[in-house]
């Protein structure tokens, strides 16, 4: 991968973005499950950079997971490095991704894990597969776009438009299209790769048949919309059965927060039928969700479910270890430099404690016994109660603090994601490195430790690497610690990631030498 900028004309002016292999969206990377992937990166840009394997587990091969400062120090300007790991026990579609930032708005690409060879896939066997990646694009430079947020302590602009394969299109006319033929099955690998925003999905007149989230086959269903935040992935069934002509494809944002600013801007694109002439049929048009469709959000996300077959099985831990109530929201801390945002600035937090990035890969620290540079004293509660849900405290301050939380090999944990409505209520995609996890619950309001577990799907909750915490609500997931190093567990939102909405797992070796982190390879990036 060659990392270069390229010179890219979108709604009627042009800029210069950073690109891999002059690409955007980037290259996709094709592996089948069970393969060594050796990538590559070579940085000829002014601005460090990594890129993220995302959902990728990286079973003892932290180094090349990819975030800056949290398992590598960015590969810098005329650096190479090496990315090598094995994809063990995956098949589906994932993405890379710059993971310095907000370089991630142009850096980034589709990971298509195939099945090993003579393995099926556990639905109808598509004619054809697409690669789909939804995202967004700022006429300005997105650095001085949150450079500028940074300075002043307010909120960033929104991006311009919503993208699909790297072009807006408009409401009337499109300028970039698919082909299918009548009857044919295509399997669309679907990616958000977004910086801040949710999106629903449609193609008019067609009904999808879910049949994957996030490299997890998932219990097929049909639906009209989907819904994939930043960083999922969704793999679909379509079936070219309808009249042959020309129909809408649409990406429109979700929201269900109103004080929150975002880009409305519906982005467009037109599958059409091989045998019709574009110009000669008009194009069947569809609506989007209204941007608050709650009611639509939550019908698909409560439709997904594991597979859980002999060959698929859902593992969900049943004894759990560690039960941690970690709350995700935001604040506002004192900065005297910050006119525009009355001497205070907005952070993200998670219990009250905003990430402090620091300035040696918390892996490194970690495995070289580099001691200051982060405590294992991260809280497994927030450090006073409140209604989380419901009127803000009066006290909106967090602490500052470089604090993780540490794992034993194999320990089982029980997280519960609670959001928070101070300054306003949002939703947070949530990521989680090196893992997969089962999303065993979820509701509205403030999640009750009490009564909430009694409703817990134990049996085939949907496996994911990535969460939405609903505005003003809970979710509760559950993982096996069973992959040592350090894993990033962040709002997948890069606007509250960079406020601070974000901490790390600490995962110790296990006792036999394959339970061990391997040692880093002798490229990797100094700081």
């Amino acid at each position: 991968m060659q990392v270069v900028r390229k010179n890219t004309t979108r709604l009627c002016s042009s800029k210069a973005i950073v690109t891999v292999n002059g690409k955007f969206p980037g290259p996709t990377l094709y592996a089948r499950e069970g393969d060594r992937v050796v990538v590559k990166v070579t940085n000829h840009v002014k601005v460090n950079v990594t890129i993220h394997w995302h959902g990728v587990r990286q079973l003892r091969t932290g180094w090349a997971d990819g975030p800056a400062y949290i398992t590598q120090c960015p590969i810098q300007t005329g650096e190479s490095y090496v990315y090598n790991f094995t994809i063990i026990g995956q098949r589906g579609t994932l993405l890379w991704h710059a993971h310095v930032n907000w370089l991630r708005s142009t850096v980034h690409g589709a990971i298509v894990i195939l099945p090993k060879r003579g393995v099926p896939y556990p639905f109808p066997e598509p004619d054809h597969e697409l690669v789909v990646i939804l995202g967004e694009w700022w006429k300005s430079d997105t650095e001085d776009v949150i450079n500028e947020a940074l300075k002043s302590g307010l909120a960033p602009n929104v991006s311009d438009a919503h993208t699909i394969n790297g072009f807006p299109g408009t409401v009337n006319v499109s300028n970039c299209s698919t082909q299918v033929k009548s009857g044919k099955t295509y399997l669309l690998r679907i990616i958000n790769a977004a910086l801040n925003e949710e999106l629903f999905f449609k193609i008019a007149g067609h009904n999808l048949t879910v049949v994957e989230a996030d490299a997890s086959y998932v219990k097929p269903f049909k639906t009209d919309t989907l819904l994939i935040a930043p960083g999922q992935t969704t793999n679909v069934l379509l079936r070219a059965d309808r009249v042959p002509g020309k129909y809408m494809v649409v990406a429109s944002t979700f929201s269900d927060s109103p004080p929150v600013a975002v880009d409305s801007m519906i982005a467009t694109a037109t599958l059409h039928y091989v045998g019709n002439t574009l110009g000669d049929t008009p194009t069947v048009l569809t609506t989007p969700p209204p941007q608050n469709a709650t009611q639509a959000a939550n019908k698909f996300i409560n439709s997904l479910r594991s597979i859980n077959s002999k060959r698929y099985p859902a593992q969900v831990p049943v004894i759990i270890d560690h039960s941690l109530f970690f709350t995700v929201g935001l604040g506002v801390n004192p900065c005297p430099s910050c006119k525009a945002g009355n001497r205070s600035r907005v952070v993200g937090s998670i219990n009250n404690v905003t990430f402090v990035m620091p300035t040696i890969a918390l892996l490194q620290a970690h495995y070289f016994n580099v001691s200051g540079v982060f405590t294992t004293d991260f809280p497994t509660k927030p450090p006073f109660e409140f209604n989380y849900s419901g009127n803000p405290p009066t006290n909106l301050g967090t602490t500052n603090g470089t604090r993780i939380y540490r794992l034993k090999f194999n320990a089982t944990v029980q997280l519960v994601l609670q959001g928070t409505g101070l300054i306003a209520p949002e939703s947070h995609p949530i990521h989680l490195h090196g893992f997969n996890f089962f999303a065993v619950g979820k509701g509205i309001r403030n999640y009750d430790p009490k009564n909430d577990p009694k409703k817990f799907n134990l049996v085939d909750p949907v496996e994911r690497n990535t969460i939405g915490v609903p505005t003003g609500g809970w979710v509760a997931i559950r993982f096996r610690a069973d992959n040592p190093g350090i894993w990033f567990l962040h709002c997948h939102f890069e606007v509250h990631t960079t406020w601070g909405l974000k901490m790390a797992f600490l995962v110790d070796n296990g006792k036999d030498p394959k339970q061990n982190l391997i040692p880093p390879p002798k490229d990797l990036p100094k700081c």
